[in-house]
């Protein structure tokens, strides 16, 4: 099982300028690799998609064509060509019309060093660069979290300006003491959502629920935030044809980091609920995860607020981050179809309106229980690749464990307020502070005036 984990950077300007130009490198190499591609189509000839013989144009290219980029960063970015433009016509091939070809330049594409082509002593990495150049060494901002033995491969990225590695290790599955280890013949539910990342249902009367409010409110939040910056600026944006002013490349500079950083603090999130969700399997001693697969969902045209919420829900990538962290500990996903599991009622089997709240109530039987757990047992009695959708059998949990997802987002403390938000006072708000409650428990409001229009006859 292969793993991930991204690093930060810390370069000197002369090792940043070096490392930006390897990316650059990388976005030339793409870009001829385009240019070759629409002179064959321009002649009618077969365009030049497979691996093997993208390199060897390369090879005839000549060394030192690409500045300091070596051969194996260029035959990285090759390989990552060929897998887009074979993704893209096995979509097509299997009635996807919408899916594209590569054809759009890059001006940086991430490059792949593999195993034997680099160096990892702790906290300094040794990039490969072309023969005849200096060695470049660089330091990360942590150390790697995975033994040097296990390293496979080392990627080079920008991200928001900044400077990253993806370091990818073949990590081994977990072993576990005799007694402990997941059970296969035990079967938990997941359901994704938004406000509930994660929702499980387990065997026994065991359920999970990882609260994404957090989450919700950075996405809120950083839009809110880039809004009111972009009509800050929108008098001293360049026309079209114009070249930007100083503060104006400033001001892109910046809204690159912010959005940057954006990124990196919904993804750790999204690994956190993830964790949580695994840790908790393990504990619980399941083997089976049967995941609702909602990615339908994301064909239907449902206004613009509402298709920007999908897409920031980001449905890939919980499914991808699940997956990525259950195998190594020995659990296995399944995607299932996950329709109607909201909406049915597990008790007598029959359609529920949708609930405005998380309860779901059913008008003709009286039941009432958590509905994304309610989904979370429906699922788990679905098999792969269709069959009945009949809720049979289901496990309702009886107890719930929660977690919250995001304790590292601005706002999530105690103090439930965002930073970005100025305080109360400095938004103009009038009156006094009302003084903090007595130990004793007893509100300071005001006591209620009870007015009682109803008189009796006579009364005056």
């Amino acid at each position: 099982m292969h793993r991930t984990a991204r690093v930060a950077l810390r370069v000197t300007p002369g090792q940043r300028r070096r490392c930006f130009g390897l990316l650059r490198s990388a976005g030339d190499v793409w870009a001829c690799v385009l240019e070759v591609n629409a002179w064959r189509r321009r002649r009618r000839d077969v365009p030049l998609s497979g691996y093997q013989e993208l390199c060897r144009v390369l090879a005839a290219s000549g060394p030192g064509t690409f500045a300091e980029l070596d051969t194996t960063g260029a035959r990285s970015v090759l390989r990552r060509f060929s897998d887009a433009w074979f993704a893209a016509a096995k979509r097509r091939k299997d009635g996807d019309l919408s899916a594209r070809y590569p054809r759009r330049r890059r001006g940086l594409v991430p490059v792949r060093w593999y195993h034997g082509t680099f160096t990892l002593d702790r906290l300094r990495v040794r990039i490969p660069t072309a023969k005849g150049t200096s060695a470049l060494w660089v330091r990360l901002a942590r150390e790697v979290p995975y033994p040097v033995e296990q390293v496979r491969s080392v990627t080079l990225l920008c991200e928001g300006g900044r400077l990253f590695l993806d370091v990818t290790a073949e990590v081994p599955v977990a072993v576990y003491p005799p007694g402990e280890e997941p059970d296969p013949g035990r079967v938990a539910g997941v359901d994704l959502g938004i406000i509930h990342p994660y929702a499980v249902a387990g065997p026994g009367g065991e359920g999970l629920l990882v609260s994404g409010r957090a989450i919700r409110a950075e996405h809120r939040m950083h839009l809110a935030d880039t809004k009111a910056r972009r009509r800050a600026v929108a008098r001293r944006a360049p026309k079209p044809g114009q070249k930007g002013s100083r503060r104006w490349r400033q001001y892109r500079r910046r809204a690159r980091l912010v959005e940057g950083r954006h990124r990196r603090r919904v993804r750790q999130a999204q690994h956190e609920a993830a964790r949580s969700v695994v840790s908790w399997a393990v504990e619980q001693r399941v083997g089976v995860l049967h995941v609702g697969d909602p990615r339908g969902v994301l064909a239907i045209p449902a206004g613009r607020r509402h298709n920007l919420r999908l897409r920031q829900w980001q449905i890939g990538r919980l499914l991808q981050i699940l997956t990525d962290k259950a195998t190594p500990a020995g659990i296995t996903v399944r995607l299932v179809d996950e329709r109607g599991t909201s909406s049915t009622c597990p008790a007598c089997r029959r359609r529920v309106p949708k609930p405005r709240g998380r309860t779901l109530s059913c008008p003709h039987c009286a039941f009432s229980g958590h509905r994304d757990l309610v989904a979370a047992a429906s699922i788990a009695t679905r098999v792969p690749g269709g069959g009945s959708t009949t809720p049979t059998d289901v496990v309702l949990p009886e107890v719930v464990t929660h977690r919250r997802a995001g304790r590292h987002l601005p706002g999530a403390g105690r103090s439930r307020r965002d930073p970005r938000r100025p305080p109360r006072a400095a938004r103009g708000s009038v009156g006094p502070r009302r003084p903090a409650p007595p130990p004793g428990g007893e509100s300071l409001a005001f006591k209620a005036r009870i007015h009682n229009t109803h008189r009796t006859p006579g009364e005056r």
